[in-house]
């Protein structure tokens, strides 16, 4: 079985690091603070920007379309 690229349902914000975890099959706290850690060491910005975007092109879960 093909695993999609989707925002999780299991979200804080929109679903993107959940989404990426669950992916990955990695455990989703694990991205949560893997992102976090990435978006301050990078200043913060680069990090919020590509989150943005992830959610913007991110299908959500049990969804067909994506929304551009």
């Amino acid at each position: 079985m093909e695993k999609k690229l989707t925002r999780s349902n299991n979200r804080v914000i929109a679903g993107v690091c959940a989404g990426i975890a669950e992916w990955l099959g990695w455990d989703i706290a694990l991205v949560r603070i893997l992102y976090l850690l990435v978006s301050i060491f990078s200043a913060g910005f680069p990090g919020t920007l590509a989150y943005i975007i992830l959610w913007i092109v991110m299908p959500p879960k049990n969804s067909n379309t994506i929304y551009i």
